[in-house]
């Protein structure tokens, strides 16, 4: 077992996006702690369908206590820092991390982060409605001063039944892509720099090769920002 790094926990939601997390830290890890190497990787999920339920009835109060019961298992079993990649659970990320006593990384700051490092000066949100209606996005990046815009409400609709429909359950559709990739010009036309790639499927279906403005892919961005801060 490698002692020269913390133990992450992911907190999982969709597994798609929990999935692409992993498997980012423990590829990547190789690059700085050697050949077949990475840091101890711990993962708990409750099914979506449960957090779903609380979703759909507005009741956020329900989503922080699973992700605090997920958070509470990780932290059991030794994880010393805990990464969520889901975006729009975020929404109830402070009210969780209340409860909980290890460091815990937040997608949105650190997505915020990277696009201060990269001089984006205003960022188009993707993700589910409920990310792009909330405050997530829009309270990170005031934070590091950079603009944002999101689709219309036409649009957040569309792309929240691709997301739930299609790419949780990890189905890749062209037509879906064509939109996708039309609605990420669309935010260009408004004066976005860059787009944020905030439902960590969504990096499953859309890149920086097919994508009209450069992404800021928010699933690999977690993991990063927690392999850097497990071998630090």
């Amino acid at each position: 077992m490698n002692k020269t790094s913390k133990h992450i926990g992911i907190i999982g939601c969709s597994y798609e996006g929990a999935a692409l997390c992993y498997q980012t830290i423990c590829n990547e890890g190789s690059n700085y702690l050697g050949p077949h190497a990475h840091p101890e990787v711990s993962l708990h999920t409750h099914p979506l369908q449960d957090y779903m339920a609380f979703i759909y009835k507005d009741k956020w109060q329900g989503v922080a206590d699973l992700m605090v019961s997920s958070a509470k298992k990780l932290e059991a079993i030794g994880a010393e820092v805990l990464v969520c990649p889901d975006n729009t659970i975020h929404k109830v990320y402070a009210e969780a991390k209340l409860k909980i006593d290890i460091p815990w990384l937040h997608i949105a700051e650190e997505v915020s982060k990277v696009a201060s490092d990269t001089s984006f000066k205003k960022v188009g949100v993707l993700g589910t409605k409920y990310l792009m209606e909330s405050q997530v996005y829009p309270t990170a990046l005031g934070a590091q001063n950079i603009a944002y815009e999101i689709p219309d409400a036409a649009a957040r609709e569309q792309i929240n039944s691709i997301i739930f429909d299609e790419l949780v359950y990890g189905m890749i559709m062209d037509p879906s892509r064509d939109y996708l990739k039309g609605v990420i010009m669309d935010l260009g036309s408004k004066g976005c720099d860059s787009v944020v790639l905030g439902c960590t499927e969504i990096p499953l279906i859309i890149n920086d090769t097919i994508s009209a403005l450069p992404t800021l892919d928010s699933t690999r961005i977690l993991a990063r920002a927690a392999l850097t801060y497990a071998i630090e």
